[in-house]
Protein backbone atom coordinates (compact mmCIF):
# COMPACT_ATOMS: atom_id res chain seq x y z
CA UNK A 1 0.00 0.00 0.00
CA UNK A 2 1.11 3.54 -1.19
CA UNK A 3 2.25 5.42 2.33
CA UNK A 4 2.29 9.45 2.52
CA UNK A 5 6.33 9.83 2.42
CA UNK A 6 5.35 7.73 -1.08
CA UNK A 7 2.99 11.06 -2.52
CA UNK A 8 4.33 13.97 0.13
CA UNK A 9 6.49 15.58 -2.51
CA UNK A 10 3.58 15.23 -5.08
CA UNK A 11 0.57 17.96 -3.74
CA UNK A 12 0.89 19.94 -6.66
CA UNK A 13 2.93 17.92 -9.27
CA UNK A 14 -0.03 16.24 -11.24
CA UNK A 15 -0.54 17.60 -14.68
CA UNK A 16 -4.09 17.83 -14.14
CA UNK A 17 -3.20 20.59 -10.64
CA UNK A 18 -3.97 23.70 -12.24
CA UNK A 19 -6.90 22.78 -14.23
CA UNK A 20 -7.95 20.46 -11.23
CA UNK A 21 -7.44 23.73 -9.03
CA UNK A 22 -9.44 26.17 -11.50
CA UNK A 23 -12.28 23.94 -11.49
CA UNK A 24 -12.30 23.78 -7.82
CA UNK A 25 -11.87 27.46 -7.95
CA UNK A 26 -15.30 28.21 -9.96
CA UNK A 27 -17.28 25.37 -8.30
CA UNK A 28 -16.57 27.00 -4.43
CA UNK A 29 -17.14 30.62 -6.25
CA UNK A 30 -20.45 28.91 -7.98
CA UNK A 31 -21.30 27.42 -4.07
CA UNK A 32 -21.49 30.90 -2.82
CA UNK A 33 -23.53 32.13 -5.56
CA UNK A 34 -26.12 29.44 -5.51
CA UNK A 35 -28.32 29.06 -2.21
CA UNK A 36 -29.38 25.63 -2.95
CA UNK A 37 -26.04 24.44 -4.60
CA UNK A 38 -26.46 22.46 -8.22
CA UNK A 39 -25.00 21.80 -11.44
CA UNK A 40 -26.03 23.11 -14.44
CA UNK A 41 -25.11 21.47 -17.79
CA UNK A 42 -22.11 23.61 -18.60
CA UNK A 43 -20.65 22.65 -14.68
CA UNK A 44 -21.55 18.87 -15.13
CA UNK A 45 -19.82 18.81 -18.81
CA UNK A 46 -16.75 20.63 -17.53
CA UNK A 47 -16.32 18.09 -14.38
CA UNK A 48 -16.66 15.15 -17.52
CA UNK A 49 -13.99 16.56 -19.18
CA UNK A 50 -11.74 16.34 -16.46
CA UNK A 51 -12.60 13.27 -15.08
CA UNK A 52 -12.94 11.12 -18.42
CA UNK A 53 -9.74 13.18 -20.39
CA UNK A 54 -9.83 11.12 -23.44
CA UNK A 55 -12.67 8.90 -23.15
CA UNK A 56 -14.85 12.23 -22.43
CA UNK A 57 -16.98 10.52 -25.87
CA UNK A 58 -17.64 7.53 -24.33
CA UNK A 59 -21.26 7.43 -23.09
CA UNK A 60 -21.71 10.73 -24.40
CA UNK A 61 -25.45 9.59 -26.21
CA UNK A 62 -26.64 8.38 -22.99
CA UNK A 63 -25.51 11.86 -21.27
CA UNK A 64 -27.52 13.80 -23.71
CA UNK A 65 -30.48 12.53 -22.04
CA UNK A 66 -29.27 14.49 -18.83
CA UNK A 67 -31.39 17.62 -19.54
CA UNK A 68 -30.08 21.23 -17.74
CA UNK A 69 -33.01 21.23 -15.18
CA UNK A 70 -32.74 16.86 -14.60
CA UNK A 71 -28.80 17.85 -14.15
CA UNK A 72 -29.49 20.91 -11.50
CA UNK A 73 -32.44 18.45 -10.05
CA UNK A 74 -30.24 16.03 -9.59
CA UNK A 75 -27.50 17.48 -8.28
CA UNK A 76 -29.10 19.72 -6.19
CA UNK A 77 -30.62 16.63 -3.86
CA UNK A 78 -27.12 15.15 -3.83
CA UNK A 79 -25.05 17.99 -2.31
CA UNK A 80 -27.55 19.12 -0.06
CA UNK A 81 -28.14 15.64 1.67
CA UNK A 82 -26.25 15.73 5.08
CA UNK A 83 -26.88 12.94 7.88
CA UNK A 84 -25.14 12.12 11.00
CA UNK A 85 -23.78 8.50 9.45
CA UNK A 86 -21.15 9.61 6.87
CA UNK A 87 -21.35 6.40 5.43
CA UNK A 88 -24.76 6.72 4.79
CA UNK A 89 -24.51 9.95 3.62
CA UNK A 90 -21.67 8.98 0.73
CA UNK A 91 -24.19 6.51 -0.18
CA UNK A 92 -27.34 8.36 -0.69
CA UNK A 93 -25.10 11.25 -2.54
CA UNK A 94 -23.27 8.78 -4.74
CA UNK A 95 -26.56 6.73 -5.63
CA UNK A 96 -28.77 10.26 -6.34
CA UNK A 97 -25.93 11.53 -9.09
CA UNK A 98 -25.53 7.54 -10.39
CA UNK A 99 -29.24 8.56 -11.52
CA UNK A 100 -28.06 10.57 -14.18
CA UNK A 101 -27.41 8.76 -17.45
CA UNK A 102 -23.87 7.91 -18.21
CA UNK A 103 -22.73 8.38 -14.56
CA UNK A 104 -21.47 5.21 -12.35
CA UNK A 105 -19.18 5.77 -8.91
CA UNK A 106 -16.40 6.63 -11.10
CA UNK A 107 -17.78 9.76 -12.09
CA UNK A 108 -20.21 10.52 -9.06
CA UNK A 109 -17.01 10.51 -6.78
CA UNK A 110 -15.54 13.30 -9.47
CA UNK A 111 -18.45 15.38 -9.28
CA UNK A 112 -18.36 15.26 -5.13
CA UNK A 113 -14.91 15.75 -4.85
CA UNK A 114 -14.72 19.03 -7.32
CA UNK A 115 -17.40 20.21 -4.83
CA UNK A 116 -16.33 19.10 -1.85
CA UNK A 117 -12.62 18.57 -2.19
CA UNK A 118 -12.04 18.28 1.74
CA UNK A 119 -14.45 15.67 1.94
CA UNK A 120 -13.84 12.67 -1.07
CA UNK A 121 -11.75 11.56 -3.62
CA UNK A 122 -12.14 10.08 -7.00
CA UNK A 123 -11.88 6.37 -7.25
CA UNK A 124 -10.54 5.07 -10.18
CA UNK A 125 -7.74 2.37 -11.36
CA UNK A 126 -5.16 4.24 -10.56
CA UNK A 127 -5.51 4.76 -7.30
CA UNK A 128 -7.40 1.69 -6.60
CA UNK A 129 -4.30 -0.28 -7.21
CA UNK A 130 -1.73 1.85 -5.21
CA UNK A 131 -4.22 1.58 -1.95
CA UNK A 132 -5.33 -2.06 -2.24
CA UNK A 133 -2.69 -3.18 -4.78
CA UNK A 134 -5.23 -4.92 -6.77
CA UNK A 135 -6.35 -4.18 -10.50
CA UNK A 136 -9.83 -2.99 -10.39
CA UNK A 137 -11.93 -1.02 -13.31
CA UNK A 138 -16.09 -1.12 -12.01
CA UNK A 139 -16.73 -0.07 -8.57
CA UNK A 140 -19.71 -0.15 -6.12
CA UNK A 141 -20.31 1.93 -3.74
CA UNK A 142 -19.17 -0.35 -0.84
CA UNK A 143 -16.19 -0.23 -2.49
CA UNK A 144 -15.97 3.50 -2.44
CA UNK A 145 -16.39 4.24 0.92
CA UNK A 146 -13.44 1.51 1.72
CA UNK A 147 -11.16 3.43 -1.13
CA UNK A 148 -12.71 6.69 0.38
CA UNK A 149 -11.62 5.84 4.29
CA UNK A 150 -8.25 4.87 3.22
CA UNK A 151 -7.47 8.21 1.47
CA UNK A 152 -8.91 10.37 3.79
CA UNK A 153 -6.64 8.84 6.17
CA UNK A 154 -3.48 9.11 4.59
CA UNK A 155 -5.21 13.14 3.92
CA UNK A 156 -5.00 13.26 7.36
CA UNK A 157 -1.49 11.96 7.75
CA UNK A 158 -0.10 14.38 5.11
CA UNK A 159 -2.23 17.53 6.48
CA UNK A 160 -3.79 17.63 3.33
CA UNK A 161 -7.44 18.21 1.15
CA UNK A 162 -8.81 14.38 0.77
CA UNK A 163 -8.93 15.58 -3.30
CA UNK A 164 -5.17 16.86 -3.01
CA UNK A 165 -4.23 13.39 -1.80
CA UNK A 166 -5.73 11.48 -3.93
CA UNK A 167 -4.71 13.36 -7.40
CA UNK A 168 -1.15 13.00 -5.90
CA UNK A 169 -1.91 8.77 -5.88
CA UNK A 170 -2.87 9.25 -9.29
CA UNK A 171 0.10 10.72 -10.16
CA UNK A 172 2.70 9.06 -8.49
CA UNK A 173 0.66 6.00 -10.29
CA UNK A 174 1.28 7.68 -13.75
CA UNK A 175 4.52 8.13 -12.83
CA UNK A 176 4.86 4.06 -12.11
CA UNK A 177 3.13 2.42 -14.82
CA UNK A 178 2.44 5.44 -17.81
Amino acid sequence: MISANDIRELRTASRDYETTQDLKQRLAELRSDRTDFYLTSKDFDAILKWKLRGQYGRQSERRLSNTDEIIRVVTRLAFSIEHEDKDYEVELRIKILCSLRGVEVPVASALLTLVFPDKYAVVDFRGWRQIFSEDRNTFTVPQYRKYLAQIRELAQDLGWLVQETDLAIWEYDFRMHG
